[in-house]
């Protein structure tokens, strides 16, 4: 299995930080935020991963990470974003770097408590099984009308709704998901969004109307940071959880 961090986008909610970089620059407590999912793909025993980065600062991207080397890695992957095509866009052009096999996809504005190697282990398992399909990770959340949120019937997953103003349940889909190669076929068939995105919560419907997508709840504590007060809560979870070797790795 292979790991894409997506990392483009303007960032236009974090403004004025996000004028001068990228959102996935900005620091969570004591390192650049892209620094967690990196994180999180590495101790999951992912080695090769593509970012996808997009706008005036991807080449500090370069700067900043290298090859990779300081996670442990070989070689770091990149690939750039031309404007704001939206998530599935971006996913979308990892399809040469999947080549027909299957991905852990996680958004770089997205904070796990939870090391995901036991998630990607599920995955491998669901794959062993069924041989195709899908999977996403869900958290309760208290206030699900800022999220895509799941409905489900007897446990079973009947669609994903994107910022409800009445959320069919507390179960928000968090950035992180698991798919195998037929999400580039399903991506190439998306129409754009009243925004003209491409929706990542198009893709996850598209699967759950074929019945190949499956699911899993966390835990642990998520968080985006896309947000100031979400970037400031991030900041504070990391802080509060310094013996986390997911967290931080190293004891630093």
């Amino acid at each position: 299995m292979k790991g894409v961090i997506l990392a483009g986008g303007l960032g236009t909610r974090l403004l004025p930080m996000t004028r001068v970089t990228n959102k996935h620059l900005l620091p969570v407590y004591d390192r650049p935020m892209i620094y967690f999912p990196l994180q999180q793909m590495v101790a999951a025993g992912l080695t090769e991963i593509l970012l996808v980065t997009g706008g005036n600062s991807a080449g500090d991207f370069l700067r900043l990470l290298g090859n990779g080397k300081e996670f442990g890695l070989k070689h770091l992957h990149y690939t750039y974003q031309e404007g704001e095509g939206g998530i599935a866009e971006a996913l979308g052009l990892a399809e040469h770097f999947a080549d027909g096999g299957p991905l852990c996809v996680i958004l770089g504005d997205n904070l796990f408590q939870e090391p995901l190697a036991p998630y990607v282990q599920a995955y491998r398992d669901h794959l062993s099984r069924e041989g195709r399909g899908a999977m996403i990770l869900l958290k309760e959340v208290e206030d699900a009308h800022r999220f895509g949120v799941v409905e489900l019937q007897d446990g079973r997953l009947v669609r994903i709704v994107e910022k409800p103003s009445r959320p069919p349940s507390n179960l928000a889909v968090t950035g992180c998901y698991f798919y195998d190669g037929e999400v580039f076929e399903i991506i190439r068939g998306l129409r754009p969004s009243e925004r003209g995105e491409l929706e990542i919560t198009d893709v996850n419907n598209a699967y759950i109307a074929r019945g190949t997508m499956t699911y899993r709840v966390l835990q642990g504590w998520w968080t985006d940071a896309g947000t100031v007060p979400s970037l400031f809560r991030a900041a504070q979870l990391v802080a509060q959880d310094r013996q986390n070797p997911i967290l931080n790795p190293g004891g630093r």
